[in-house]
């Protein structure tokens, strides 16, 4: 799973929870576990540790010997694989994430003690734990600081081609390697925790076009903040029409309610919503000939109307029929409320006939409120309306 494909989630299940308190912008509260599955996904599924894992350079490894072990010098030791990787996630509270990865390293090189020099296989734990803070936000984006990076060596297997193995080659690898690793392993993990964060920053800052109608463009509104319980991310959205104008709205600070045992929580307000609707309700004026095959009391209903027209109208009488045209009037409006959502659209209902010179001649002119059911529910990766009369 994605950075953008949870968000796309987090997004769509807010809105199935109109129950909850009404927050403003787009606030989004993710578990650690699912935070764990996306940096899981996204440092070590799509292998960016091996990556840059890859690359690292170690130094040589030399041994002097003594009276009894020949001079040791180990070259040329470099990464082969990573090998079960693992990744945790701890929420910090008031200061970040706490990451640790858990991996086995398989390192190869060549070995010379004495005269003899042969192929080494060196096999290493390693746990590295890096606390992460977001800092420094400016215009959606954040900078992220890993503080107290601590890498902690296992236990170490080494594996000599000719399967001589003596106890001052054991203990010069273990000496240097616990000596050296630490101070590269712990870099290259701070390089990784920064592409992620670019990465996620870019599923966090996202234009998405309406339709020809417009845009909705996100973007962080602040720095995330952290519970024990969950990462809060604030996201503020532009609503923008064809042609750039803005579709004001509320952009408060917002809070949010305790997960709940979900992964995750959106709290979207009504004002956001507004300017959503608003984008996306362009219903274009709606005109109804009122004939018997349409409405069964046609003649009945222009024959009371006609009789509000002014006798002297001669103009006014014939055979031409009743035309209604519905207009949307204003912006529609959401409103919600517990286990309920309400969509309330006001419309101009305008009854008239054409004259037999072609000009029109208006008999009614009635504003209506319409309250519509709105049956919220997600389709094809899409958030859907349904609307009803209620």
């Amino acid at each position: 799973m994605t950075m953008l494909k949870l968000f796309g989630i987090v997004f769509f299940c807010g809105l199935l929870s109109p129950s909850q308190e009404v927050l403003s912008g787009l606030s989004c509260a993710v578990s650690p576990g699912a935070m764990q599955n996306v940096l899981s996904d996204a440092i070590l599924q799509n292998g960016l540790l091996q990556q840059h894992l890859q690359g690292l350079v170690l130094p040589n490894i030399m041994g002097e010997g003594g009276l009894l072990n020949s001079p040791t010098s180990i070259t040329g030791l470099h990464l082969v694989k990573v090998r079960l990787p693992k990744l945790s996630v701890v929420l910090l509270p008031g200061i970040g994430v706490q990451l640790t990865i858990a991996a086995k390293l398989e390192l190869s090189g060549n070995c010379l003690v004495g005269l003899l020099s042969e192929l080494i296989d060196i096999l290493v734990d390693v746990n590295i734990t890096a606390n992460i803070k977001c800092t420094n936000f400016e215009s959606g984006t954040v900078q992220v600081v890993i503080e107290d990076c601590l890498c902690i060596l296992g236990a170490i297997k080494i594996k000599l081609l000719s399967g001589l193995l003596s106890l001052s080659v054991n203990d010069i690898v273990l000496k240097q390697l616990t000596a050296t690793l630490p101070g590269l392993l712990c870099p290259v993990v701070d390089i990784v925790v920064n592409l992620v964060n670019i990465q996620l920053l870019g599923t966090l800052n996202a234009v998405i076009p309406v339709g020809t109608a417009g845009t909705i463009h996100y973007r962080l509104a602040s720095l995330p903040f952290t519970s024990g319980l969950f990462l809060g991310l604030d996201l503020d959205g532009a609503v923008k029409q064809v042609g750039g104008s803005i579709i004001p709205h509320d952009s408060s600070p917002s809070s949010l309610p305790p997960l709940m045992d979900k992964l995750l929580i959106l709290g979207l307000r009504q004002s956001f919503l507004n300017a959503v609707l608003s984008l996306l309700i362009q219903i274009p004026p709606q005109t109804f000939t009122c004939v018997p095959e349409v409405f069964s009391d046609a003649s009945q209903l222009q024959e009371a109307i006609m009789t509000l027209v002014p006798a002297g109208c001669s103009t006014c009488r014939g055979t031409s029929p009743l035309n209604i045209k519905i207009t949307l009037s204003g912006n529609p409006l959401i409103l919600l409320e517990e286990n309920k959502a309400t969509v309330e659209l006001s419309v101009l209902i305008q009854v008239f006939i054409k004259r037999l010179d072609g000009t029109i001649l208006n008999l009614l002119l009635l504003k209506a409120d319409l309250s519509l059911n709105a049956h919220v529910s997600i389709a094809g990766g899409r958030l859907v309306l349904g609307l009803s009369l209620g």
